[in-house]
């Protein structure tokens, strides 16, 4: 009778600790469509994230994501320190990065969503737009500096570079993907954000700008048409000449058709254990309405076909 009494009052503490627990709260409660989170958004393609985030707030009332638009080192610093759970960059992580993740039993999941473009921005009154790759290589090495060695009739001097920041995604993608030295030449210089290397070209006529395709290609945003208006979007050729037969601008068809040679992948990688507000974002942008804004936006869609239109004079 007496061990009876005693795993009666056993279980009964079990019961008390059990539902004392059950009550707390936990430090996750949003699921993919209701609570609040925070993202990190490569800079580059703030505009695209927030153009998404506004249908899907619009459509889950009880959601909110906060975007912190942020270089990319410091959108994957901030996934790797578990500040974030969702990072919106332009690559998919290291093995370092990866292993790191695994020994903290974590398992990252990469998602492709969509290809992006880095456009070669020039001051209006610039008559040189159009470049080879080369050419931009040898400019962002140091082995071209002058305007006259492009155009010898160029009244401009000195070309000079800008880009958004030294931690962005843009200079990575130019070390890696087109100088492949590991190096850059002494004539760039990082300002602070896209926009504010849209006004430095608006305002300096020697200059070269380096942003993200996604600040200039929307055609219905106002901000964009804006953009527009003060630079010009140079077009770039995989040839040794540029010409306008061969040389392409940073549009969705030449994204798609592998023309425009300055083009990566957008990524969401997500780090949460379970299916949380981060996955349920990841998982809008990627659907039908998700890919149809980024199409919207200049960008190319993943999974959304492009129709190529070829117009013959009869």
């Amino acid at each position: 009778m007496k061990k009876i009494f005693l795993f009666l009052a056993f279980s009964c503490l079990l019961i008390g600790w059990g539902c004392k627990n059950s009550g707390s709260k936990d430090k996750f409660t949003d699921t993919p469509t209701t609570g609040e989170t925070t993202i990190a958004v490569d800079e580059t393609f703030q505009p695209l994230v927030e153009a998404e985030l506004q249908v899907f707030h619009a459509i889950y009332k009880y959601a909110k994501i906060h975007a912190s638009c942020v270089p990319e080192v410091d959108a994957l610093n901030l996934l790797i320190r578990d500040s974030v759970r969702l990072a919106i960059v332009s690559r998919p992580l290291s093995t370092k990065e990866m292993d790191y993740f695994h020994s903290k039993k974590f398992f990252p999941r990469e998602v492709r969503l969509a290809l992006d473009g880095i456009a070669v921005i020039v001051n209006p009154t610039n008559p040189d737009t159009l470049f080879p790759v080369e050419t931009i290589r040898k400019i962002l090495l140091g082995e071209i500096t002058s305007w006259k060695e492009i155009n010898k009739n160029s009244k401009l001097g000195k070309i000079k570079v800008v880009f958004d920041n030294p931690k962005s995604s843009t200079v990575r993608f130019m070390v890696d993907s087109v100088t492949r030295t590991g190096k850059l030449g002494d004539q760039l210089s990082a300002m602070q954000y896209n926009l504010d290397v849209v006004d430095f070209v608006a305002k300096n006529p020697e200059t070269i700008g380096l942003i993200g395709v996604n600040w200039v290609s929307d055609k219905d945003d106002p901000k964009c048409l804006t953009f527009l208006s003060t630079i010009k979007v140079a077009g770039i050729s995989r040839e040794t000449v540029s010409t306008p037969g061969n040389s392409f601008q940073p549009f969705q068809a030449y994204l798609a058709t592998g023309q425009y040679p300055f083009a990566r992948y957008i990524y969401a990688i997500l780090t949460e254990p379970r299916a949380g507000l981060g996955a349920g974002f990841t998982s809008f942008v990627a659907s039908d309405k998700g890919q149809r804004i980024i199409q919207k936006t200049g960008v190319l869609p993943i999974t959304l076909p492009m129709r190529l239109v070829k117009i013959v004079d009869e």
